[in-house]
């Protein structure tokens, strides 16, 4: 399971939508960073209304700001949105944990411990776009064994969402969460104990979230700070 959005599909706009979806998930395309219509057009190789499109989508989406007569923006959380994005995350990965105790399979079980597997691999060869990746795959394919496409569509939205908060509020000592933690979750699935994976899930979504700065006062002070540098 990769961190990848469902559907990528034949149209132009899609295209577009994916690859810039995949990259804030990524963390490759950063809070602020201005997505010029005719550059993306040159790149897809595609109009500039097909662009369009796919940026009036990701606006829909909270990933985008389109500002009249300046253009269109990866969007800045703010410090409520961040925490409200926790909360459903905290919310819903939960449901989706406890559900997929029940319907487990064997083979949902397998491609578990291979993400994990695959994560670990990834943090001892020091691939931090690999870790981020994976580490968000992971939450997507919680999702997707879990057999709610809607709620997988919600949480698809929301860990995008996550990789913009990071970028903007995490401590720079600070590290993502582990594999460590996701096989946790990954063991009390397979033992179908509910209870444990869901108070688990719980704890992982508050150590990520532990791990950012989102003091107001903090927050100003370190943009004024950057202002005068």
């Amino acid at each position: 399971m990769s961190l990848e959005p469902d559907g990528t599909g034949d149209s132009p706009h899609l295209v577009i939508y994916n690859r810039i979806w995949q990259s804030i998930a990524e963390r490759k395309l950063r809070p602020g960073t201005r997505l010029k219509e005719e550059q993306l057009a040159e790149i897809f190789a595609v109009s500039r209304a097909r662009v369009r499109q796919a940026l009036s989508a990701l606006e829909r989406d909270g990933l985008v700001t389109l500002i009249p007569n300046r253009g269109a923006f990866v969007a800045e959380p703010s410090i409520d949105e961040a925490r409200d994005i926790f909360f459903a995350r905290r919310t819903i990965e939960a449901q989706l944990v406890r559900r997929l105790c029940a319907t487990r399979t064997p083979e949902a079980l397998t491609r578990l411990h291979d993400h994990v597997a695959r994560e670990r691999a990834a943090r001892d060869r020091g691939d931090k776009t690999d870790c981020v990746r994976l580490s968000g795959g992971f939450h997507l394919l919680i999702g997707e064994l879990a057999g709610s496409p809607y709620l997988g569509d919600v949480l698809r939205d929301l860990v995008s969402r996550t990789s913009l908060i990071l970028v903007m509020y995490q401590r720079r000592s600070q590290a993502d969460c582990g594999p460590d933690e996701h096989a946790e979750i990954v063991e009390a699935i397979a033992g179908q104990d509910a209870k444990r994976a869901m108070s688990l899930m719980d704890h992982h979504m508050d150590h990520l979230e532990g791990t950012l700065d989102l003091d107001d006062d903090l927050a100003r002070q370190a943009d004024l700070k950057e202002l005068l540098q």
